[in-house]
């Protein structure tokens, strides 16, 4: 069964009506014209609302549960995954996958946020918010790839690196400055993706690449939009104004320089078309991979470095 947004009532009420003209159809009742013009109408209203989304709308199209996740990308995009886990510090977090895989025939490193598509998936990945051991072992897979000098591809989905005070204690910032510095280290190609939320720290962590794409409703921001609103006007009720005053959409973003090429979306979204999303994914993943193709290792570091010191210089 198909989940609907808020804003989507438009487009649930045509395809409703769309329902029941296909039922009557099957029983012999029903009229093949007015269920083509009806698709046609639906589809219409469809890509209408989705050119003229808000930075909320854009959100919550970017946290929708059916938008596809790390496991769905590494399943239609890679082949001999061989997922490593642990930190080899403190223990094993779902929240972020990885391991070493095959890309379009060249071998590669994958990891990413996981959220997890049901209820006890989203509570083992928690949600895909990350504990320290999750950037540990991030670390872990990026330095055995730089090793062997293997790229390293990153899928980013997450609200944010977890708060609690678990993570804390066990070093949550160092952490993830740690993973950070050891993307802005690598002397293979990096390129990462945020596919659906880029929330804070717990996205940079892994997104400090040579190419930054990022999908074409996806989210990128330093707070969650509910977080900037309960802490400029102490009122979560605004958070689609502070959406709006973030930039935090990835056309926006382009505009900054923050991120380098968007990645396009099928019409409603990558909920809604799934295998299209992720084609489209995998083929500017692999046009940023032959960008960096037979650079130098000091060059490979360079770029990234320049790349990461210009932003917000020229705006």
């Amino acid at each position: 069964m198909r989940t609907y947004l808020d804003f989507e009532k438009p487009v649930a009420e045509l395809e409703a009506k769309l329902e029941e003209l296909r039922a009557e159809a099957a029983a012999g009742n029903g009229s093949a014209d007015e269920i083509a013009r009806l698709e046609a109408k639906a589809a219409q209203t469809l890509r209408d609302l989705y050119a003229n989304l808000t930075p909320w709308q854009k959100t919550l199209v970017a946290r929708h549960p059916n938008r596809p996740h790390f496991s769905d990308y590494v399943a239609r995009l890679f082949t001999d995954f061989t997922p490593l886990a642990g930190d080899r510090k403190f223990g094993e977090d779902a929240a972020i996958q990885g391991g070493f895989a095959r890309f379009r025939g060249m071998s590669v490193c994958v990891l990413g946020h996981e959220k997890g598509s049901t209820t006890e998936a989203r509570i083992k990945h928690n949600f895909g918010m990350a504990r320290p051991e999750g950037y540990r072992k991030a670390v872990r897979l990026m330095e055995l790839a730089d090793r062997f000098d293997i790229p390293v591809l990153s899928l980013v989905d997450t609200a944010g690196a977890y708060p609690g005070i678990g993570a804390e204690e066990r070093g949550q910032a160092e952490a993830i400055a740690r993973s950070t510095e050891a993307c802005l280290a690598l002397g293979v190609p990096n390129v990462s993706v945020i596919i659906g939320e880029g929330g804070s720290g717990g996205a940079i962590a892994i997104a400090t690449a040579n190419v930054v794409l990022m999908l074409e409703h996806a989210i990128y921001s330093v707070i969650s939009p509910e977080g900037a609103a309960s802490i400029l006007w102490r009122d979560t009720s605004k958070a689609q104004e502070a959406a709006t005053s973030m930039k935090i959409t990835a056309q926006d973003l382009m505009r900054f320089g923050v991120v380098d090429e968007l990645v396009p979306e099928p019409a409603g979204g990558a909920h809604r078309n799934p295998e299209v999303a992720i084609a489209a994914t995998g083929d500017a993943l692999a046009v940023a991979l032959e960008g960096l193709k037979g650079l130098a290792r000091e060059e490979i570091r360079a770029r990234r470095q320049r790349k990461f010191l210009a932003i917000g210089r020229n705006l």
